[in-house]
C-alpha cells in the first residue's frame, strides 16, 4: 500500500517528501530541497531486494546552472555505479563561498563490496533502511549491528564507504553512530523515522 511521508529540515531551510511502496519489496520515490551548501533539488528513486538490502538506487540533483545523475545497483557480482554530469557544480560552490565537490559516483567499485543499504546525505528515510533490515524497531534493548553503507553525498553525489552502527535502545528509539557522530533517532513501529535530531522532524498525515 502506498502511503507519504514528509519531513521538515532543522538543519537548514528544507524538506523531504516519499512516497512508499510498501510491497514484496520496499520501494520509494522522494524529493529533497535544501539551500545549503547551495540551493538544490535532489530526486531519488529506491527499491530494495527481498533480503531489505538494496538492489538499486538513482539519485538526480539540480541547481542553478549544473544537474548531477548517479546510479547504483547491487548484484550478485557486486555494485555497478554509472553517473552523469551537466553544467559546472564546482563554479556554482566557488561563486557561494564554498569548497569544490567530489566527482559524482565512486572510482572503485569493490570498496562497496560490503555494502548492503545504501543512505543518502540529508534524508531521514534512508536511515530507515537498515533499521527495518535488521528489525531493530521491535528488538531487544542493547541490540547492536555495525554495517558497511554505499553513501551518497548531496549535492555533489559522490559515493563513499560509511561504516555505521545501529542500537536498539527500547520501543521506538534506535541509536545511530557514523564515525564520531551520534544521535538517537525516534521511529514508529514499521521502523520509519519520525524524528531525527539536529536533521529532520516528520510531520504527522493523518
Amino acid at each position: 500500500m502506498a502511503r507519504s511521508l514528509f519531513w521538515s529540515r532543522t538543519d537548514t531551510a528544507g524538506a523531504e517528501y516519499a512516497v512508499l511502496d510498501d510491497g514484496p519489496r520496499f520501494a520509494a520515490h522522494g524529493t529533497q530541497l535544501a539551500v545549503d551548501p547551495v540551493p538544490h533539488t535532489c530526486r531519488y528513486r529506491l527499491v530494495t531486494g527481498a533480503d531489505g538490502g538494496t538492489d538499486s538506487l538513482a539519485v538526480e540533483a539540480e541547481g542553478a546552472g549544473w544537474s548531477r545523475t548517479v546510479r547504483l545497483e547491487r548484484g550478485t557480482d557486486g555494485w555497478r555505479v554509472t553517473t552523469g554530469e551537466q553544467g559546472d557544480l564546482d563554479a556554482v560552490l566557488r561563486a557561494a563561498g564554498q569548497p569544490p565537490a567530489g566527482l559524482p559516483g565512486i572510482e572503485d567499485t569493490d570498496r562497496l563490496h560490503d555494502a548492503v543499504d545504501v543512505d543518502l546525505a540529508g534524508s531521514a528515510l534512508f536511515n530507515s533502511l537498515p533499521i527495518r533490515r535488521l528489525g531493530l524497531a521491535g528488538a531487544t534493548s542493547s541490540t547492536e549491528h555495525r554495517i558497511t553503507v554505499a553513501w551518497v553525498l548531496t549535492p555533489s553525489l559522490e559515493v563513499v564507504v560509511g561504516e555505521q552502527v545501529y542500537t536498539a535502545l527500547g520501543p521506538g528509539r534506535v541509536g545511530f553512530t557514523s564515525d564520531t557522530f551520534r544521535t538517537e533517532l525516534e521511529v514508529d513501529g514499521e521502523g520509519l523515522v519520525r524524528h531525527y535530531p539536529g536533521l529532520a522532524d516528520r510531520a504527522d498525515l493523518g
